[in-house]
């Protein structure tokens, strides 16, 4: 098989079911935005991650799969594809619950950065935040399941407990943001 298919030479490209549309229609830039979050995750595995980290990041790569497929498939009672749904949504509370109850509580505002690892699900989180953004505006103009808007919104907050946790974990204090007096 080969890489290239020259269909989307012209700016098009196909939905999963054949639909085709412009590249730069927000539907792509949503799930677009979620791969390119999935290869932030992917880069944050690249680095020293506790095991703990790992696990959910590997399960969360996985889950992005399944949202990058919902978003670009369109609503159709014949469609046979996973959608991201309320047991997503569940599993990455209580894992913000899980991790969060282990972490000193926020006293104030704390600045991206720390381990390689918590830098990189500091950036992983505002992408993450984008992909909501442009989900949310698919979601004014097409028909898109709730659950996506809700997954992101809660992933990203996911990723902040985990920055934290992975920091937590290196022995890196947060840098905490003091507003100038």
């Amino acid at each position: 098989m080969k890489i290239y298919t020259k269909r989307g030479d012209k700016g098009q490209t196909s939905l999963f079911g054949g639909t085709t549309i412009q590249k730069s229609s927000v539907r792509i830039h949503a799930y677009g935005t979620v791969d390119e979050l999935n290869s932030v995750l992917g880069m944050a595995l690249s680095n020293p991650v506790s095991s703990t980290g790992k696990e959910i990041l590997i399960e969360i790569q996985k889950q992005l799969f399944v949202l990058g497929a919902d978003l670009a498939t369109l609503p159709s009672k014949d469609s046979k594809i996973e959608r991201i749904g309320n047991t997503q949504i569940e599993q990455l509370e209580s894992w913000i619950d899980e991790l969060d109850e282990q972490l000193p509580k926020l006293t104030s505002f704390i600045l991206p950065g720390g381990s390689a690892a918590g830098s990189s699900l500091h950036l992983a989180r505002t992408v993450c935040r984008r992909a909501e953004r442009h989900t949310v505006e698919l979601k004014t103009s097409e028909p898109i399941s709730e659950e996506t808007v809700i997954y992101l919104n809660r992933l990203s907050d996911l990723l902040f407990v985990l920055a934290r946790f992975e920091n937590d974990k290196a022995g890196i204090q947060e840098t905490k943001w003091m507003p100038r007096s």
